[in-house]
């Protein structure tokens, strides 16, 4: 073992300098090293469902180290020829209409074709590499999208971990790149620990605010939370450059987002959680039976939980983090009754395993601080034109119930995305309280008015940002403080709570 940390330090001193490598110190490392000749790791790596013990780490093998960022533009077309689209089988057609005559989709903008590869794990506690454990050589997937995942099962509470993954062509090749980067397992239920961690939702390559990606992401990682959430809408198949009718295209727009190096960069070295929601899975408002050009509901499902993200055995998950703050990631797809059904007891969003299941761990929990984390709104307001999510009417029976189960405690929060603004709502006389997240850019935001704050508003802005929750404790008293941000990092508006310990 240590020989080959000492061959992987050498390799890594010697690629850091040489003049053909391309690195990025953050944190005190070399966090991306590549040579000539590929496979490369141009979407990075990503974790996801961290708990005390164990974590999911994904990654991608990629012909290029970058992006193709001076690709051909795609075909901008109408909403009548979407439209036309959206019902088609005949993949060839989808990408005529949106793919200029003579080019291939790997050489349109954004452009991060995958390859076959294998891909090594090493990982240990930060400067502890004497502990080093290494997962052998595996083949990525050709079929998924050439990734590979692993669960890491043997984790210590509350510590930061280094993660290496070296690829190569094949077994008989040597190692041509490394990535290297980081996460942090949560400290135990009986560590009273500060802790922060930041909420978002709503991202697109083409809503993007600086050519690098969102510049959010800067602002987050020089703020250093604990964790991350993606609440879901991470990237939209429903829009255009190109519309995702196909399984190629989807695929597409995941390896172009991830190849951004903001994206990048952040998720090398945060420990993070993704949900999905609707734009994400299919196309708005989806749900079983639907097709989207030549997909399926469930086969949108499909991409996300298990080829496109850390997989888990469930789509939903609880994780304390520490004695004061315990979380809860809801799913809001995979179970959820048809739009469209007449409301009443049956008709469900999260379903009644996932109902009963928050509701007997909400009740068995001890931690001064419960936050809900839901892709969609419980409160709202919401607009009257919507009716995929609790705020809704077509939902309000499930709601109803949901919201008045909350309401028996006092040290539960929602929080959640999905809307295109910033926003704090508090029902008066109730412990019901919700935070909007807000979009991933300024660009993105719409579908509510400023002037149209009403009375349940805490907050209300129409713009881009991010949610950061901080745990702290001092005094005998533990503070939860919910801040909004705007995408460079300035405080818009805070609440403060307290609990006695």
């Amino acid at each position: 073992m240590q020989t080959n940390l000492d061959s992987r330090r050498d390799f890594l001193k010697k690629t850091a300098l040489g003049t053909t490598a391309v690195g990025l110190s953050v944190k005190g490392y070399s966090n991306i090293v590549s040579l000539n000749d590929g496979p490369y790791f141009g979407n990075g790596f990503r974790n996801g469902w961290a708990d005390q013990n164990s974590i999911v780490i994904w990654t991608r093998l990629t012909k290029n180290p970058e992006m193709n960022s001076t690709g051909k533009a795609f075909i901008e077309i109408s909403n009548e020829e979407h439209k036309k689209l959206w019902n088609s089988t005949d993949e060839e057609e989808i990408y005529r209409a949106q793919i200029p005559s003579g080019y291939e989709l790997d050489q349109m903008e954004g452009a991060c074709p995958g390859t076959i590869g294998e891909v090594k794990l090493t990982y240990y506690p930060t400067n502890q590499p004497s502990r080093a454990k290494e997962v052998s050589w595996t083949n990525v997937d050709p079929e998924q999208n050439f990734t590979a995942q692993w669960k890491l099962g043997d984790l210590q509470p509350g510590t930061r971990y280094t993660v290496e993954l070296e690829a190569r062509a094949s077994e008989d090749m040597e190692t041509t790149n490394t990535l290297r980067g980081s996460f942090l397992s949560p400290p135990s239920p009986e560590n009273s620990k500060d802790i922060s961690f930041c909420i978002v939702t709503c991202h697109d390559y083409i809503r993007r605010d600086t050519p690098k990606g969102h510049q959010m992401y800067e602002t987050m990682l020089a703020q250093n939370p604990d964790f991350y959430v993606h609440t879901g809408d991470i990237e939209y198949y429903d829009k255009p450059s190109p519309y995702a009718l196909t399984e190629k295209l989807m695929y597409f727009k995941w390896n172009r987002l991830f190849a951004l190096p903001h994206q990048r960069n952040f998720y090398n070295q945060t420990t993070t959680y993704f949900l999905k929601d609707d734009h994400d899975t299919l196309c708005n408002d989806c749900y079983e039976g639907m097709t989207y050009g030549t997909v399926s509901f469930e086969r949108g499902i499909e991409i996300f939980d298990q080829e496109q993200f850390p997989t888990n055995e469930k789509p939903y998950k609880t994780v304390r983090w520490g004695k004061d703050l315990q979380i809860w990631l809801m799913e809001g797809r995979n179970y959820r009754s048809k739009n469209s059904d007449e409301d009443g007891y049956n008709k469900t969003i999260w379903g009644e395993e996932q109902k009963e299941w928050l509701f007997r761990t909400l009740e068995d929990s001890d931690a001064t601080f419960k936050v809900i984390i839901s892709p969609t709104p419980i409160l709202g307001p919401d607009r009257k034109n919507k009716n995929d999510n609790y705020a809704n009417e077509t939902f309000d029976h499930e709601g109803e119930r949901i919201r008045l189960f909350i309401n028996q405690f006092d040290n539960v929060f929602m929080c959640n995305g999905d809307r295109h603004w910033q926003y704090v709502t508090h029902w008066n006389h109730t412990n019901l309280w919700e935070f909007g997240c807000g979009p991933g850019s300024d660009q993105h935001a719409g579908g509510w008015s400023q002037d149209n704050q009403l009375p349940e508003h805490r907050f209300l802005r129409v713009k881009g940002g991010f949610l950061k929750g901080e745990v702290s404790q001092e005094n005998g008293k533990c503070t939860l403080r919910f801040a909004h941000f705007d995408v460079k990092g300035n405080i818009v508006h805070e609440e403060i709570f307290e609990q006695q310990i």
